[in-house]
């Protein structure tokens, strides 16, 4: 049996011998790893308004149809403004049942006591400077009882980060250097660089004053953000 285990262990250990070298060269190489983070702030060029008409009734069918009507003046009033029919679309239709104050569900009688019925548009305004307010003033003075906000957006956000990946890489270089400088080593070349999540827009606009007549909106600014992962070789000594 002996005879037949040591030319086996041989060759194991032979084989483990000749792949060491290989593995040595497979071993990732000295580097220094950082995040580089940057963020550029730019001002939004579109807008979305939503706003409706929500509308009560004893009935669903009196509910419904007050709403439609309500509803069709709020749509005739944005064509009649100009604004083009692609750039706005219902976003929320609701019909429901409305309970006494006391109602509870064990009570044998439904407890309904009106129907309230809902109709949602959402509005995208391509000019934020000069058509913002107007939009919801128009809204308003359709019929509109119902303005669930804006929000302000930048259509050429990936331009505009294409200025923060620089600064993000010159950031990350920058943060190299100092480990690079305390551990006595030099930097190479970069050997890997990655863009860690989603660039990050953060909204700082808000409205500038309460929903009424002659609405005043401040369309503020987007700060938009990006992280960046950077590895940099390590020089060997000279």
């Amino acid at each position: 049996m002996s005879r037949v285990r040591h030319p086996l262990a041989l060759a194991v250990l032979t084989g483990a011998w000749l792949a060491s070298p290989a593995l040595a060269q497979t071993a990732a190489p000295p580097a220094i790893s950082v995040t580089g983070e940057a963020t550029v702030s730019v001002a939004p060029d579109q807008a979305q308004i939503d706003g409706g008409v929500t509308s009560e009734a004893k009935t669903a069918r009196e509910a419904s149809d007050a709403n439609n009507a309500a509803m069709g003046k709020v749509l005739l009033a944005l064509k009649g403004a100009g604004i083009d029919e692609k750039d706005y679309q219902t976003s929320r239709l609701s019909l429901q049942p409305q309970f006494a104050a006391n109602y509870k569900p064990s009570d044998r009688a439904p407890g309904i006591v009106s129907f309230r019925a809902s109709n949602r548009v959402t509005v995208k305004v391509r000019d934020v400077t000069k058509a913002a307010g107007i939009i919801i003033d128009v809204l308003v003075g359709a019929g509109a009882n119902e303005i669930g906000g804006i929000h302000f957006t930048v259509t050429q956000a990936s331009k505009h980060l294409d200025e923060a990946r620089e600064k993000a890489i010159a950031d990350a270089r920058r943060k190299a250097d100092i480990y690079a400088k305390a551990a006595g080593v030099t930097l190479g070349e970069p050997i890997s660089i990655s863009e860690e999540g989603a660039p990050t827009p953060m909204f700082r606009g808000k409205m500038a004053a309460p929903m009424a007549a002659g609405t005043q909106v401040a369309p503020g600014e987007e700060t938009l953000s990006v992280t960046v992962g950077v590895s940099w070789a390590i020089k060997a000594p000279q």
